[in-house]
């Protein structure tokens, strides 16, 4: 008789990683095609940078509703090459959108973005009342 296994993390993970793995979701994921992100704060706004090389203006979207800021690109590809013999045709698509929900004390209508060496610079500046205020002394009476 066969000894009955009650915890299934008795089982050798070889097995696990070789029926429960989906090697072709690595390949297809969306974050395989997400440009990578950098989001700061500074006193008087805050800047989102977008690293996508390969990418140029045109091909970057910049929406804002309902205070989500989102950050889009689609881009297509052809690439055709012709001899006597042969012909091949391939085409190419990457897309991507991440979104961010803005604080309340920023001004949505001052919002810019830049685009330069493959990074796209999206500033959202602070409301005045919003801004960090000097320190000040107070003196003791």
């Amino acid at each position: 008789m066969l000894p009955t296994i009650r915890n299934r993390k008795e089982a050798p993970s070889v097995f696990d990683d070789f029926f429960n793995k989906d090697f072709l979701s690595d390949f297809f994921t969306a974050e395989r095609n997400t440009p990578a992100v950098n989001v700061s704060e500074e006193k008087d706004k805050y800047k989102i940078e977008v690293a996508a090389p390969g990418l140029k203006k045109k091909d970057f979207n910049v929406n804002l509703e309902d205070n989500i800021l989102t950050i889009s690109s689609e881009k297509q590809d052809e690439d055709e090459e012709k001899d006597k013999n042969y012909m091949r045709k391939e085409f190419y698509y990457s897309s991507f959108s991440r979104s961010f929900t803005l604080p309340e004390n920023v001004k949505a209508e001052d919002i810019k973005a830049t685009h330069s060496d493959g990074v796209l610079t999206v500033e959202v500046p602070k409301k005045e009342e919003s801004k960090a205020k000097p320190s000040k002394q107070i003196e003791i009476k």
